[in-house]
């Protein structure tokens, strides 16, 4: 590979991850309500679906969902739906009548680390125009004539670095909202935005073609 194509992948990887997107607002989310270490686990499940998945598209499963449009519809619809629950949750989440620092303690103690790490995982899961995208995307860089499964290593950990980075301005951004979140009327209402940009995704997606 040389080292102009892995530049150009690097700037528009850069850009494509610092596009907020679902991944990235649940990850700003929990950074806010639950914690750094909450965040920390939500991006792991995130990183963990979005490997997958492209390992999948490398396997060629992003051409079989391109080739037949009625299946890639099907899981499209399935994600806006579990992105359109995962808003009406925090929408109508309940803020207790406690004083806000004890209710937020007792609300982060009652979820498990691995609760954050499935609802990542389910949420980066969820769009399989991550499979279709790394099929269109990693090919334009892969030169044919040298061993293609190296040069993906190459992007793939390129892509992986670039994305946690993102990841991590996001969770500590979401972190330093956290102090305003102890007013039970401000945490209500960042749910409740939080919640309707959730929604906003899942009709994007469902209406996306």
């Amino acid at each position: 590979m040389g080292l102009q194509a892995w530049w150009i992948f690097v700037v528009m990887t850069f850009v494509v991850s610092a596009t907020p997107g679902p991944n990235m607002l649940l990850v700003m989310s929990h950074g806010a309500r639950f914690g750094l270490r909450a965040a920390v686990m939500t991006m792991a499940g995130c990183m963990t679906a979005l490997l997958c998945m492209m390992s999948i598209s490398a396997a060629g499963l992003g051409a079989l969902l391109h080739t037949f449009p009625a299946v890639f519809d099907a899981l499209r619809y399935l994600g806006a739906a579990y992105l359109a629950y995962l808003g009406y949750k925090l929408w109508r989440s309940g803020v207790s009548a406690q004083p806000g620092e004890d209710a937020h303690k007792q609300e982060v103690a009652s979820r498990s680390g691995g609760s954050y790490y499935r609802q990542g995982l389910a949420v980066a899961a969820s769009n399989p125009k991550a499979i279709v995208f790394s099929a269109a995307f990693f090919p334009q860089f892969i030169q044919p004539d040298l061993p293609a499964l190296t040069q993906f290593g190459i992007l793939l950990t390129t892509f992986t670095v670039i994305e946690v980075s993102w990841y991590l301005i996001y969770a500590l951004s979401g972190h330093k909202l956290s102090r305003y979140l102890q007013q039970s009327h401000v945490l209500k209402n960042f749910n409740r935005v939080t919640g309707g940009v959730f929604v906003g995704f899942a009709a994007l997606m469902a209406a996306s073609r």
